[in-house]
C-alpha cells in the first residue's frame, strides 16, 4: 500500500467490533494488518448472522455481514495462541511488527507470554494498543464489558429516548455499537501519537482505553451541562438541551429535521413558514429565550410545519439556507446523491463471493487517500503467504504446524 501509514505493520490480536474498527481504519490509511485468528473458528462476528455474505451462487458463505464491517484491508493468519508453538510464532512476529491491538479482559493474555510487558521484553520499542470495557486499573477493571452495557453504564442510555412516563418512554440505546465505534477511533489516535512518540525517541509504550472511558468522554455537552449546573440531563427524544428548534417534527407526510443553529437561521424560518412576528417576539428572539420558553414555542412551530409536505419544506428551507433534512431509513440513505457521490458505498472482490459490498472511509486525504486493497479476508487465507515471507518458514514447516493444529491453512 501507498498510503500515509503503509510503513507501519500492526498485529491485530482482537476481535468483535472496537479492536476491529481500530485496525480497519489504521489499514485504510496504509498500514499493513496481521490479523490473527483462532484456526477452524475466527473471529466471533465472522458468525454473528444472518444475515450471511452469499457467494457467487447465490448461498450463505461462513462470514456473516457484521464481519464484514470491520476487516477489510486485513491479512488473516490463523494461530492457535493457546498452544506454547503458536505463542512463539505470534512473538516471532511481534519482532516484525510496530503495533499490537488487543480487547482481552485485563490479564487475559499474561498466561500466554503476549501481554505488554512480555513483549516489550523481546521488542522495546513496541506500541502496544489495550481495549478493555473498563480499562486497565480501577474496581471494576476485571469486569468484561460490552457496547450495550456501557452505553447505559456511561449515562448515555440516560438521555436517549422518549421522554416522560408514557407506553413509549423510557432508555434507549442508540442503534448502532457507538461506544465500540467510538473506541475503535480513539484507538486509532492514541496509536498514531504513540508512533510519533516512537518516531522522535525510540521509545514504545502501552495504551489503555477502555469503553467506559469514551464513552463518558463523548458525552461532550451533556457532561459539562450537568458539570456546570449540578441538573442531571434529562430524555428529550428527538431534541436538544441547548437549542430549540432542533429537533425532528411531523410533516403533511413525513417527518423533517429542523437543525436552526443561530438567531438569523430562526428568523430566516420564521418567514419560510408564514410565521409573522414570531422572530420578534421577546420569547423566543434568542436562543436562550427559544430554550426557556421551548413549551411555548414548539407546538406554535409544529401546528405550521404539519400543514405542508416534505418536500415543500425541504426546498423552502434549504433555499432560504435553514438546515433541514429528511429522517431516511437506511435504504434511503444509500440512495442519496450526495453518499454515491462521496463515494461512501463501494463493493471490494472477495474470492468466495466475488464481489461485496462495502462502505467507504469517510477520510479523504488529498496527498495520500484511503485505499481499499482487500475486501475482509476469509479464515486462514493468508496465513502462508504471511508466515512464508516474515519468518521465512518452509511449505514443510508449515504443513507440519497445520497437521498439529498450531495453525491453519
Amino acid at each position: 500500500m501507498s498510503g500515509a501509514l503503509s510503513h507501519i505493520r500492526v498485529l491485530d490480536l482482537s476481535r468483535i467490533l472496537a479492536g476491529p474498527w481500530a485496525s480497519q481504519t489504521l489499514g485504510d490509511l496504509g498500514a499493513e494488518i496481521i490479523k490473527i485468528e483462532r484456526p477452524k473458528a475466527g473471529d466471533d462476528t465472522r458468525h454473528w448472522g444472518p444475515p450471511y455474505v452469499k457467494d457467487q451462487d447465490g448461498q450463505d458463505t461462513d462470514d456473516a455481514a457484521y464481519f464484514m464491517c470491520a476487516n477489510r484491508n486485513k491479512q488473516s493468519v490463523a494461530i492457535d495462541m493457546a498452544s506454547e508453538k503458536g505463542q512463539a510464532l505470534i512473538k516471532e512476529l511481534v519482532k516484525e511488527c510496530d503495533v499490537v491491538i488487543e480487547n482481552f479482559k485485563v490479564g487475559g493474555l499474561k498466561k500466554y507470554g503476549l501481554d505488554y510487558d512480555s513483549l516489550k521484553a523481546i521488542k522495546s520499542d513496541i506500541v502496544y494498543c489495550s481495549i478493555t470495557g473498563f480499562g486497565q486499573t480501577g474496581p471494576y477493571a476485571n469486569r468484561a464489558g460490552y457496547d450495550f452495557l456501557i452505553q447505559g453504564m456511561s449515562g448515555l442510555m440516560s438521555v436517549t429516548g422518549h421522554p416522560g412516563d408514557g407506553p413509549e418512554a423510557g432508555p434507549v440505546k442508540v442503534g448502532v455499537a457507538l461506544s465500540d465505534v467510538l473506541t475503535g477511533l480513539y484507538a486509532v489516535i492514541g496509536v498514531q501519537a504513540a508512533l510519533a512518540h516512537r518516531d522522535r525517541t525510540g521509545e514504545g509504550q502501552h495504551i489503555d482505553i477502555s469503553l467506559l472511558d469514551v464513552q463518558v468522554a463523548t458525552l461532550a455537552n451533556q457532561a459539562l451541562n450537568y458539570l456546570a449546573s449540578q441538573k442531571v440531563p434529562q430524555r428529550l427524544g428527538n431534541s436538544h438541551p441547548n437549542i430549540v428548534p432542533y429537533q425532528a417534527f411531523a410533516t403533511s407526510d413525513g417527518h423533517m429535521i429542523l437543525a436552526v443553529g443561530n438567531d438569523g437561521q430562526f428568523a430566516k424560518f420564521c418567514q419560510v413558514a408564514g410565521l409573522d412576528g414570531l422572530a420578534d417576539d421577546a420569547r423566543f428572539t434568542t436562543n436562550t429565550a427559544r430554550v426557556e420558553n421551548r413549551e411555548a414555542l414548539v407546538p406554535i412551530l409544529q401546528d405550521a410545519i404539519k400543514a405542508k409536505s416534505l418536500d415543500w419544506w425541504i426546498q423552502n428551507l434549504e433555499a432560504a439556507h435553514v438546515p433541514c433534512g429528511p429522517i431516511n431509513t437506511i435504504d434511503r440513505v444509500f440512495e442519496d446523491p450526495q453518499v454515491l457521490d462521496r463515494g461512501m458505498k463501494m463493493e471490494l472482490d472477495h474470492p468466495k463471493a466475488g464481489r461485496v459490498p462495502s462502505v467507504g472511509s469517510p477520510l479523504k486525504l488529498s496527498g495520500t487517500p484511503v485505499a481499499y486493497e482487500s475486501a475482509p479476508p476469509v479464515l486462514a487465507q493468508h496465513t502462508q503467504n504471511v508466515l512464508r515471507d516474515i519468518l521465512n518458514l518452509s511449505d514443510s514447516d508449515l504443513e507440519a504446524l497445520d497437521a498439529e493444529g498450531i495453525i491453519q491453512i
